[in-house]
């Protein structure tokens, strides 16, 4: 029985899985010249990030209905308007404060909120992007090139983060990609779960874990045989920008729990999650370098991380709360009244975006800030920060 029958997955092409043997080989390199097993993030850091091969270095589509899942920008323009809301709450309280978004993706956030601040006269003097991936980058500047050419002129795209940034830092379905280690409990000890070549490909390797950065896990005392994921790379990251930030907020939206529900003792085989061709799997040694690998986010561990770096929680909800709180509704009620097509595609998309079923309640909204003087107006209806603790 082969892969693609197994998984129920679509079959590469050709061209495809040359790519993807091509970076298998270059993996299988890393393996063996660190003794025969890597850490999984290593891993995934190699199958999504290696330039020309990783996923999102390479030129195949990953967002939208030609891609392999689909971002709430790409719903369409609700998801922005809210978010540009509260954009400008947060740059009213920051003398010249500037938009720094993290991983743009297919560009579609950005191009929504450049069209929507601007209409509203509240498009500050530059727009940053973030992005290591030279081709996101290329698609990112065709897109804003082709639809609002008069305003590329406050777009800039840089590739790390700068030292010092004031005004608000937007992460949209970014930390999920962010390289996380696994881990299984064996004999009551936290056990590293690495990737070793075996003669079937790819494989599962344990590994003694050392450090006193594993200590959060040790102490959530976990039963045995339970697997998860640390994401210490991701707390890493948000302390990089709490050391940036100046004066603003980091606003970051992403499918994930507090640490009390990631590591529920019903999730025990973790959150690992593959995406190809708008379906999804648990295998993330299957088609690499043509498939996107996730974790849920640990938001606790974010905001431990903020706090390390000096920034203050400023709120912590479902999507669709925050959502609501902007004023979804209201935007919706004149467009519903003056068109039935329209009707249809907005209803859709407000139920993907706040249904529990859907968007609304998986995905949460972290807010947090240095120098803010008010709250922000986006967890006005329901702020769960006392469950990060």
């Amino acid at each position: 029985m082969t892969q693609e029958i197994v998984h129920g997955l679509p079959s590469p092409s050709a061209e495809e899985r040359e790519h993807s043997d091509k970076l298998r080989r270059a993996i299988r390199s890393a393996i063996d010249n660190a003794g025969g097993l890597i850490p999984f993030s290593q891993f995934m850091q190699l199958a999504l990030y290696s330039p020309g091969g990783g996923y999102y270095a390479s030129g195949s589509v990953k967002f939208g209905e030609q891609g392999d899942f689909i971002t709430a920008p790409e719903l369409g323009s609700l998801f922005a308007r809210c978010l540009a809301k509260q954009i400008a709450q947060v740059l009213n309280q920051v003398n010249g404060g500037e938009i720094l978004e993290v991983g743009a993706g297919s560009g579609a956030l950005a191009l929504q909120l450049l069209r929507t601040l601007s209409a509203q006269n509240e498009l500050p003097p530059r727009y940053q992007i973030l992005e290591t991936s030279a081709e996101l980058s290329h698609r990112q500047h065709e897109l804003l090139a082709k639809h609002v050419p008069h305003l590329l002129h406050h777009i800039e795209w840089i590739s790390q983060l700068p030292d010092k940034f004031n005004g608000v830092i937007l992460a949209n379905e970014v930390v999920d990609a962010i390289p996380v280690d696994r881990f299984t409990i064996i004999n009551d000890q936290v056990q590293g779960v690495g990737v070793a070549w075996g003669q079937d490909g790819f494989r599962d390797a344990a590994y003694t874990v050392t450090g006193s950065n594993w200590n959060v896990i040790r102490n959530l005392n976990l039963p045995e045989n339970y697997c998860s994921e640390a994401g210490f790379q991701r707390e890493a990251w948000m302390r990089s920008i709490g050391a940036c930030l100046q004066s603003g907020a980091v606003i970051i939206v992403d499918y994930g729990f507090p640490r009390h529900e990631y590591f529920h003792p019903q999730r025990s085989g973790g959150t690992l999650m593959c995406h190809y061709r708008h379906r999804s799997h648990f295998d993330p040694y299957l088609y690499v370098g043509l498939q996107d690998i996730t974790a849920h986010v640990d938001f606790t561990a974010l905001a431990d991380g903020a706090a390390a770096s000096g920034l203050s929680l400023a709120g912590f909800t479902s999507l669709a709360s925050f959502l609501l709180a902007l004023g979804i509704l209201d935007i919706i009620e004149p467009i519903i009244q003056t068109s039935t097509i329209q009707h249809v595609a907005i209803a859709q998309e407000v139920k993907k975006l706040t249904l529990p079923s859907e968007m609304g309640e998986l995905f949460k909204v972290l807010a947090v800030g240095k120098n803010l003087r008010y709250p922000l107006e986006g967890f006005a209806h329901s702020d769960r920060r006392g469950r990060l603790l």
